[in-house]
């Protein structure tokens, strides 16, 4: 599939877009001439965040929107093409936490992360892609999953489970669109600073945990103190607008982690025994249709 020529005159839509990276990438999509559907689910943030850009000139229509509510997803989606006729570019990007070891957290946790981080993306993908179909090559999806969609970490194993999932399905998306000329990629970031750590104020009252979760002690950095040595949201955007115009899968902008997930791909290759049969391994090339071929 060939790139995209530009962004200009066309229309995204982002979810996670009142704070963080989707306020980022809110802010450098509009700059280069789209107009912007900023999705979220608090609304006042929402609200100050869309009026900022629209300040600045930039146009923009904010959506309150829970990105697990299925048909709040299908009202927001007919909000943008009510608003703008169309939608080229998806940003599935809203996200939570609920960090502790897996012996301490609650099947409310797990509803709730998952709910947000995995169902959020099934949900636009499964909105969006008959209209972004109808654009083929003009067309792009941002799927933003995570380092920690590509490695486990202690304490993240909820959030571990939902990134890992971005990114299968993300891959998935991919080889099923491939004939559609629509490009996807799936950004895998490490530390930015975002409010990820205060998530929690956006939970529903109906899966708020029984039970404290905590990391417990350690000598790592804290979660907010990684927070604020992160990646500013506005040059991680940048780096996503560069990366859809190149049609690049995997947008992964931290390169401190290369030799961790490096580390973690070869004990995973070293873990595969036996002699391959070629003709084989051409077909199993041919269900796969891995990342990196046409």
């Amino acid at each position: 599939r060939q790139a995209m020529d530009s962004v200009r005159d066309k229309v995204a839509f982002i979810t996670g877009a009142a704070s963080g990276i989707g306020f980022g990438l809110a802010s450098v999509f509009s700059r280069e001439g789209m107009r912007v559907v900023m999705a979220d689910v608090e609304e006042k943030a929402l609200e100050l965040a869309a009026g900022a850009l629209a300040e600045g000139g930039a146009e923009v229509v904010p959506v309150q929107l829970d990105v697990t509510d299925r048909d709040a997803m299908a009202r927001a989606r007919d909000r943008a093409l009510d608003a703008y006729g169309a939608v080229h570019l998806l940003c599935n990007n809203a996200g939570v936490n609920a960090a502790g070891p897996l012996y301490r957290v609650t099947y409310e946790d797990w509803d709730w992360v998952l709910g947000v981080n995995l169902g959020g993306v099934v949900n636009g993908v499964t909105a969006f892609l008959p209209e972004l179909m109808r654009h083929g090559r003009d067309a792009h999806v941002v799927n933003t999953a995570s380092v920690g969609g590509l490695v486990g970490m202690p304490g993240l194993g909820i959030y571990n489970a939902a990134k890992f999932g971005v990114v299968g399905l993300s891959e998935a998306l991919h080889a099923d669109l491939m004939e559609s000329g629509v490009g996807v990629s799936v950004l895998c970031p490490g530390v930015v600073r975002t409010a990820l750590t205060t998530s929690d104020r956006n939970r529903p009252a109906h899966l708020t945990s029984g039970q404290a979760t905590a990391t417990g002690e350690s000598d790592e950095p804290s979660a907010n103190e990684a927070s604020a040595m992160g990646t500013e949201p506005l040059d991680l955007a940048e780096q996503v607008l560069e990366g859809v115009l190149e049609n690049r899968f995997f947008l992964c902008t931290h390169p401190e982690f290369r030799e961790i997930v490096a580390e973690r791909n070869a004990v995973l290759n070293a873990s595969f025994t036996g002699t391959a049969d070629p003709a084989l391994v051409e077909a199993m090339r041919g269900l796969v249709r891995p990342i990196g071929r046409g």
